[in-house]
């Protein structure tokens, strides 16, 4: 069982940036995929960035390609995204996840309740 602790989110007006941590418990961390989706007001749960356990690999929605950084510390049970170059339609309640290596909700078992990031124009 892994339980999923989302921070980090807020404010912010387009062009800025938030960093978003997602905090795990259990001692399994490594052993999952980690990824992060967004789900906007009556729309669908969608995929943003996905990380590998080890860090090696990376995948990326086409949306958020070279605004947004995924990345993970195995040591604190951590995984971050730093969202540079915000824009409106960034705004959503971001959710991370552990699960396998995915761009779909399926690859996930585990999720948090989701940070709710704003961003004005």
């Amino acid at each position: 069982q892994v339980q999923l602790v989302e921070s980090g989110g807020g404010s912010v007006q387009a062009g800025g940036s938030l960093r978003l941590s997602c905090a795990a418990s259990g001692r399994t961390f490594s052993r999952y995929a980690m990824g992060w989706f967004r789900q906007a007001t009556g729309k669908e749960r969608d995929f943003v960035a996905v990380i590998s356990r080890d860090s090696r690999y990376t995948y990326y929605a086409d949306s958020v390609k070279g605004r947004f950084t995924i990345s993970r510390d195995n040591a604190k049970n951590t995984v971050y995204l730093q969202m540079n170059s915000l824009k409106p339609e960034d705004a959503a309640v971001y959710y991370c996840a552990a699960g396998a290596y995915g761009s779909t909700t399926r690859n996930y078992d585990y999720w948090g309740q989701g940070t709710q990031v704003t961003v004005s124009s």
